[in-house]
């Protein structure tokens, strides 16, 4: 009888309307139908009794005690996402027959009609169910005056959110209110409330509305994104096609426009279907990894590029070819590049495979996973501004010694700029990332520097290289006339 009609109370919750008036109807109409229904189950007995049922979509549990309870302490009544404490031996000994029984059921998708919208705050808040709607009744009892509050244990059935504030509440024919219920501890997994009466509960967080997105922020970082995209791989066509001087090790500058190139090419795409991806939680995970060893890789490369500017400003590359190769090989470069951020991903990997957030197919904001991706690139960021100002001070030092002839001057001008440009192109422009705090002008700063390395890269590696500059010319000299025939 029990699986017939909550079996009719799941259709009934699959064909309600949107209208909140008919969810309001159709909810207290299944709990009503629930607690009548199981109130049959209630016998009559001298010491202690329960029953227990799991359906698909209800679970109960059933105690009655008598007048020869041999008890001390009410056991806890238990379900899969909840638990209740109540002193049902203190309210059986309150009674003329020295009985009780209470009716415990937790309904798993009891939200779809009562809905947590029901809730009425003050402020205009988001409104999330964060356990199952469960229902306490005395059934069979005459005095139901409580002799202690009754504390509900909930499983949060939903992530937690930092900000999110938790409230007990109970449901009143048409809404939930908080009267005579509060929070008596909390974690990440459970929260604990106190009520002071009985009747149908749930735990319901209030978060804040995200403040509108602001659609021209959201297209300059498009534009900007894709701007960058476009010098990244008009940096790579050049270190590829065009003739370098023996000695030019491009190889840190052609790793970073490869790993930012793939991992922002694989961010938007991931962003503009992720309605799709969201549901294939494995795929999704696979993304959150690639993105990770990606964008780490790009940070890590920085890093050997900011070492191989530092060891050229200090002209300590002045070394045996031999000795060169072999230190500064690009195999060798190429294992440090990309087996730390493998490593890396790997281990956080290891420690928690659940570690993607399968709402954006990325790392986890909670539990300090996302450490594992701001841990390093903090440190590389730290290294690599301690490399630039050396860097800067020993180039100074370097300019000081030229003599104050008009080409040698501009060739310091041309130097400083370039010196300036590589302070994008090692990523220490990054580090506003760790002071925007709702800053709308530093935001709009970090999103043009750091979506423009790629540019950078093209400027001072290309665009001011008198040799690739004048292959450049040579090949539009070529080019440029067959067009105009």
């Amino acid at each position: 009888m029990l699986d017939v009609v909550f079996n009719a109370s799941e259709e009934i919750l699959v064909s309600s309307s949107a209208d909140p008036n008919k969810l309001v109807s159709d909810g207290n109409s299944v709990l009503k139908a629930s607690e009548k229904l199981v109130s049959l189950l209630v016998m009559p007995t001298n010491t202690t009794a329960n029953i227990s049922f799991t359906l698909e979509s209800v679970e109960g549990r059933v105690f009655m005690v008598g007048p020869n309870v041999t008890l001390d302490k009410f056991p806890r009544l238990d379900t899969t996402n909840s638990a209740v404490d109540i002193d049902l031996i203190g309210i059986a000994k309150n009674n003329s027959q020295r009985s009780a029984a209470v009716a415990f059921l937790s309904y798993s998708t009891m939200e779809n009609l009562l809905k947590p919208d029901f809730f009425n705050t003050p402020n205009d808040t988001i409104k999330t169910m964060m356990s199952t709607v469960i229902s306490v009744t005395l059934h069979k009892t005459t005095n139901t005056k409580l002799t202690k509050p009754v504390n509900f244990t909930f499983k949060h059935i939903r992530k937690l959110v930092s900000n999110g504030s938790l409230s007990c509440v109970y449901w009143n024919i048409s809404e939930w209110i908080v009267d005579g219920c509060s929070v008596l501890e909390t974690n990440s997994s459970y929260t604990v409330c106190s009520c002071v009466h009985l009747s149908t509960f749930a735990l319901i967080m209030q978060t804040s509305r995200p403040p509108e997105n602001d659609s021209l922020l959201e297209l300059l970082n498009l534009v900007c994104v894709i701007v960058g995209l476009v010098f990244f791989s008009l940096a790579l066509l050049t270190f590829a096609f065009c003739q370098w001087r023996p000695g030019v090790n491009n190889v840190a500058r052609i790793n970073i426009c490869v790993s930012l190139l793939l991992a922002h090419i694989l961010f938007l795409l991931t962003q503009q279907f992720l309605s799709f991806i969201r549901p294939l939680q494995v795929l999704c995970a696979v993304i959150s990894g690639v993105l990770h060893f990606l964008f780490l890789s790009g940070f890590m490369w920085m890093f050997i590029e900011a070492v191989l500017l530092f060891i050229c400003v200090k002209n300590i590359s002045q070394i045996s070819s031999k000795k060169k190769r072999e230190v500064f090989s690009t195999r060798f470069l190429c294992a440090i590049g990309y087996t730390v951020p493998l490593v890396v991903v790997a281990m956080s990997a290891a420690v928690d495979p659940k570690g993607s957030d399968s709402e954006h197919c990325w790392i986890k904001m909670d539990k300090d996973f996302i450490w594992s991706f701001l841990g390093p690139v903090a440190v590389i960021l730290a290294l690599n501004m301690i490399l630039f100002v050396c860097i800067i001070i020993s180039l100074n030092s370097n300019l000081k010694n030229l003599n104050a002839e008009v080409s040698q001057i501009k060739q310091k001008k041309i130097m400083t700029f370039k010196t300036m440009c590589q302070f994008v192109v090692l990523g220490c422009s990054w580090i506003l990332g760790f002071f925007i705090n709702g800053s709308k002008e530093l935001e709009i700063i970090f999103l043009i520097l750091n979506s423009q390395q790629g540019t950078f890269i093209f400027l001072v590696y290309c665009v001011l290289n008198n040799e690739i500059r004048q292959q450049y010319r040579n090949f539009w000299r070529a080019v440029l006339p067959c067009r105009i025939l």
